[in-house]
């Protein structure tokens, strides 16, 4: 799990090597989730709105934890700024595997930070925190992994 952690903090200035453009905003909703102790995985519905047009792409994702992950959470809602290398944004330009830290804490209602980058050849970061509401009782930290579909 260090090793993981470390390779997303070293793969980060390379990922960003140029100024990105902020390029829009994803917002997921997430079901329902147990930690499992080692890890979980929560199922989302996510909608990015392209800033420059209005533009709006729908896609399916699966989050996966590996870390201590303990309790279980209603669902709620994830934010991220997208940024990309260009502003050329279209339908499918997200899909694909990001990887990250993640951290949450809930106590009835509750907040999150993902540090996420990947997505087509690593050239698209989910905003270094995002922003989570979620209602449960959980702790968790560890690395994240996203898929986007």
């Amino acid at each position: 799990m260090v090793c993981a952690f470390l390779a997303v903090l070293f793969a980060a200035p390379s990922a960003q090597a140029r100024p990105p453009f902020r390029v829009g905003g994803l917002t997921c909703s997430t079901g329902p989730r147990v930690g499992l102790v080692l890890g979980s995985r929560q199922d989302m519905r996510c909608v990015f709105v392209a800033s420059a047009t209005g533009q709006q792409y729908v896609y399916t994702g699966t989050i996966r934890r590996l870390g201590v992950d303990i309790g279980v959470t209603r669902g709620g809602t994830l934010f991220w700024a997208v940024f990309a290398r260009n502003s050329q944004i279209g339908r499918g330009t997200l899909r694909g595997s990001y990887v990250g830290a993640s951290g949450n804490v809930a106590l009835g209602l509750g907040l999150g930070a993902k540090v996420l980058i990947g997505g087509s050849r690593r050239t698209i970061t989910l905003q270094p925190l995002s922003v989570e509401g979620q209602i449960g009782l959980n702790v968790a930290l560890g690395v994240a992994n996203l898929v986007l579909r």
